[in-house]
């Protein structure tokens, strides 16, 4: 499911926000305990390869949103989210926002705090929205 190739994507680019980097042996290990197929796993490395090679722009587009303090302030957790789903929206053609947007908030739901849903949405609504 691509559900789960999110969250996959999400704990990479979760860790690399955390510490730096996420290794390809991490990554791969992160694929097998989701029980990723190729195809699903193809997915989630697409996702963060598109967060990879667009970071500062979907950082910026994060601070134009989030005026209300600065981007050192959100949690890594919401910034990871905010970052796939920014990628997926931006990137991923193929993927209607609004099931990013779904995704997101989801995943904010599982791995982040009780009021980043609101946040999450709010954001990706501010970005689909303009």
């Amino acid at each position: 499911m691509r559900s789960d190739a999110r969250e996959a994507a999400f704990k990479v680019v979760f860790s690399r926000l955390l510490g730096g980097d996420c290794p390809k042996g991490v990554r791969t290990a992160l694929y097998g305990q989701a029980k990723l197929n190729e195809e699903e796993r193809a997915f989630a490395e697409r996702l963060v390869e598109a967060v990879d090679a667009h970071r500062e722009e979907l950082l910026r587009i994060i601070a134009e949103k989030v005026t209300s303090y600065a981007e050192e302030r959100i949690f890594a957790a919401d910034k990871a989210i905010l970052l796939l789903a920014l990628a997926e929206i931006k990137y991923f053609e193929e993927i209607p926002p609004v099931v990013s947007v779904s995704e997101a908030t989801a995943l904010a739901r599982k791995y982040s705090a009780e009021n980043s849903t609101d946040f999450v949405n709010g954001v990706l609504a501010g970005v689909i929205n303009q």
